[in-house]
């Protein structure tokens, strides 16, 4: 696959918009920000681009939720049920909190309501490109970057596991999961603080994207996923991590 940077070493972004006037204003803006920006304008296509292995690797997906043919929601569970796991800023209706849920459970990286002010916009893309590179160098630095968790070992310095059969690339959200559920090794870490941590919800919010999260985590570290030994439920209360 050919790598997602062009020769100045630009990030390469995918806006997936049926709305021309708002899909020229992205291209516009972002390039204006220095960044490679191809245009789609129907879920079908978003799908086949994604996963089009031939193709420049993206490194940012902007993913409306409301496109002809694929919903965004339906391109964002092919996405992840493919194995591919780029970075996505979902677009939702306007304060639709149940838009926001799905959409991370889908799996979203992040999300932003609709009407946005550009500025906010361009400061999420900054922030989600950002991000893995700020959290990898921290990691470089940090003596427990790599974790031994049975046969496996967790590189977060570059969000991936390492398994006997296979070498697994994490998405922002697993990594930062996995990140709080070892950091408090032998701790119950309630399902609350991992809605805020992790996602920036409230403690409160329903929603079961944590658990879809573990079980996806589990079926990259566990022997046996259907019997958990690293990542287990706490009835009730959430998940803790015994190596």
């Amino acid at each position: 696959m050919a790598t997602g940077l062009d020769a100045q070493g630009a990030a390469r972004v995918l806006v997936v918009e049926d709305e021309a006037h708002i899909a020229d204003g992205l291209r516009f803006n972002l390039e204006q920000e220095g960044y490679v920006v191809e245009v789609v304008s129907d879920g079908r296509a978003a799908v086949e681009r994604i996963s089009d292995g031939e193709a420049p690797r993206l490194d940012l997906v902007i993913l409306d939720l409301m496109l002809p043919e694929l919903s965004g929601f339906e391109v964002a569970r092919r996405t992840r049920a493919s194995g591919n796991y780029v970075t996505i800023l979902m677009l939702t209706a306007k304060d639709d909190g149940a838009d926001v849920v799905r959409g991370l459970e889908e799996g979203a990286d992040d999300y932003l309501t609709k009407p946005f002010r550009l500025e906010e916009l361009l400061a999420r893309v900054r922030g989600l490109l950002r991000r893995r590179r700020w959290d990898g160098a921290l990691d470089r630095q940090n003596p427990s970057a790599e974790v031994q968790v049975g046969e496996s070992v967790i590189h977060f310095d570059r969000f991936a596991i390492e398994t006997p059969d296979d070498t697994v690339t994490l998405t922002t959200r697993e990594a930062g999961l996995l990140r709080a559920l070892v950091d408090r090794e032998g701790e119950t870490v309630t399902r609350g603080e991992l809605l805020e941590q992790v996602w920036g919800l409230r403690p409160d919010t329903k929603t079961r994207v944590i658990d879809s999260f573990v079980v996806r985590l589990r079926k990259y570290l566990e022997r046996d996923p259907s019997e958990p030994e690293h990542i287990v439920s706490v009835r009730g209360r959430g998940y803790r991590f015994d190596r």
